[in-house]
């Protein structure tokens, strides 16, 4: 069980093909704040059919795109 369990499944709820989130509207969803181990849990969203496109520090945001299967 992952830490940002919840957030991966909000991701694969969602069902869009590329979306947006917000480090803030992450926070709420996955219950902790976004952090550095972001970048180490990011891979186990594959497992759930999105990855993480990019990560905006200036803009405070992250890209999720669904995994063409």
């Amino acid at each position: 069980m992952s830490k940002y369990d919840a957030l991966w499944k909000y991701v694969q709820d969602n069902g869009s093909q590329t979306f947006t989130l917000t480090f803030d509207e992450i926070a709420k969803i996955a219950g902790i704040a976004i952090d550095h181990s972001f970048l180490k849990y990011k891979k186990e969203l594959t497992e759930y059919g999105y990855q993480v496109g990019k990560i905006s520090m200036k803009e405070q945001t992250v890209i999720f795109n669904k995994v063409e299967s």
